[in-house]
């Protein structure tokens, strides 16, 4: 299996780089990439009123990408702009569950979003939980009520502290089996 990591927008690539490498852990079995090309943020996905992003239609660019190219199963866009879905007021990422195509946002993952220093292993390690958990989306897994698992719900930044990048034995073995 093939995950390509696809900028939308500005991303730090020392962040991309190591999620890259932390997603090769998690999904040993599978080759991670940075896909060389990034996409702009869609204008028509920005909603002046509310000063943020709206994430389905961020997912709907990635989606595209996703379907067109046959070079990875499954594709991660990340951004570094504050997202939402209608209905909340913000989220962290979104997905297609089961798909190929999921989006995070790493704007509300830094210290410094919540008046704490910055802390760029804290920021890295919050991305990786981010992204495993949208990528989980992607091979059907639903939301856990473990709440350590890579799969439970965050609904802030407080409850994608408390939980591992890992998932639980439940949500891995379901995982496993959505691969064959």
């Amino acid at each position: 299996m093939k995950i390509g990591i696809l900028r939308v927008g500005e991303a730090p690539a020392k962040v991309l780089e190591r999620l890259l490498e932390n997603l090769s852990g998690v999904f040993p079995e599978s080759e991670c990439q940075l896909i060389s090309v990034a996409f702009a943020l869609p204008n028509q996905a920005f909603d002046k009123a509310r000063g943020q992003y709206r994430s389905d239609i961020i997912l709907g660019v990635v989606r595209d990408y996703a379907y067109k190219t046959e070079a990875f199963n499954r594709v991660l866009g990340v951004v570094n702009v504050d997202i939402y879905v209608p209905g909340l007021n913000f989220v962290f990422g979104e997905a297609e569950c089961p798909g190929k195509a999921a989006v995070i946002s790493l704007w509300r993952l830094r210290p410094e979003f919540y008046g704490k220093p910055p802390n760029f292993e804290v920021f890295v390690e919050r991305a990786t939980k981010e992204a495993v958990h949208e990528l989980g989306h992607t091979f059907g897994l639903v939301h856990c009520i473990n709440p350590f698992c890579v799969m439970y719900f965050s609904n802030s930044i407080f409850e994608t502290d408390r939980k591992k990048s890992l998932f639980c034995n439940k949500c891995y073995s379901k995982f496993q089996m959505s691969l064959v």
